[in-house]
């Protein structure tokens, strides 16, 4: 059997995320209907982690294995002539047997969008939190630079203890946690680096930074606010759609 990897990238609107769901339109249903007509064989489709309904991916990878002789590059095409238009395959290769998308992840990165113009472009409106009001970004790129390290996560993940990792540990190591402005589009990007997230963690940590924005929180809340290990101490849940996986990364000796 070869292990073929995938990378991809989706808009997620129309999807009710990654994950295959009965009845509802998912990127891994889409995957696996597709690679079962090429090959003539079920194949599930492995992917780096679970994004959630509205979530979009730059750089999603999955793996999955078969028996097919097609070359790994010609699944490109063949995949997204069968792929809705807004899920695109942009590589597949044969990659090392013992290679796992989701367990073999050293670190990810995600990007959340924030426009503050008083009104936004249907150009962006799938692709960004609209939020046309002021907000400190100084004090938003204070509290950011403080979620960096090991920490307990408990207080940013989802209300109904629901997790994406097969672990019950909801401490991560976050690498780099950023506020970038960009004042010709009047756009706040939200970039974090991390070794896993817990489910809603990066929609968690953008609502309290936009709680420290308006001046219900400040910088200084948020050690309390993580070691409080309480879902109810942060801010809420920002929207799905501003929130974009941006990269997976694993060890060479994994791919090659």
């Amino acid at each position: 059997m070869r292990n073929i990897r995938l990378i991809l990238a989706y808009d997620g609107t129309d999807f009710r995320g990654w994950q295959r769901q009965p009845d509802a339109p998912t990127i891994q249903a889409y995957l696996e209907d597709a690679l079962q007509k090429l090959t003539g064989s079920p194949a599930p489709v492995f992917g780096s982690g679970r994004t959630d309904a509205g979530v979009h991916a730059l750089h999603q990878v999955a793996n999955f294995h078969t028996a097919s002789t097609i070359p790994s590059a010609n699944f490109v095409k063949a995949l997204n002539d069968l792929l809705p238009p807004t899920v695109r395959v942009k590589e597949a290769d044969d990659v090392a047997a013992a290679f796992h998308a989701r367990y073999n992840v050293l670190r990810k990165t995600y990007r959340y969008r924030i426009v503050l113009t008083p009104v936004c472009s249907p150009l962006l409106s799938r692709f960004v939190w609209h939020h046309p009001y002021p907000l400190d970004r100084a004090q938003m790129a204070q509290a950011a630079g403080l979620f960096e390290g090991e920490h307990d996560f408990t207080s940013f993940t989802a209300a109904d203890g629901q997790e994406d990792e097969d672990t019950n540990s909801r401490v991560r190591v976050i690498l780099r946690s950023r506020l970038l402005w960009h004042p010709q589009s009047s756009m706040l990007v939200y970039e974090v680096t991390g070794n896993g997230f817990l489910r809603y963690m990066v929609r968690n940590i953008v609502g309290t930074l936009v709680e420290v924005g308006r001046g219900k929180l400040a910088p200084r809340d948020i050690p309390s606010i993580l070691a409080a290990r309480d879902r109810t101490q942060a801010g809420p849940t920002a929207p799905a759609q501003g929130l974009c996986l941006m990269n997976v990364e694993y060890e060479n000796r994994m791919i090659g």
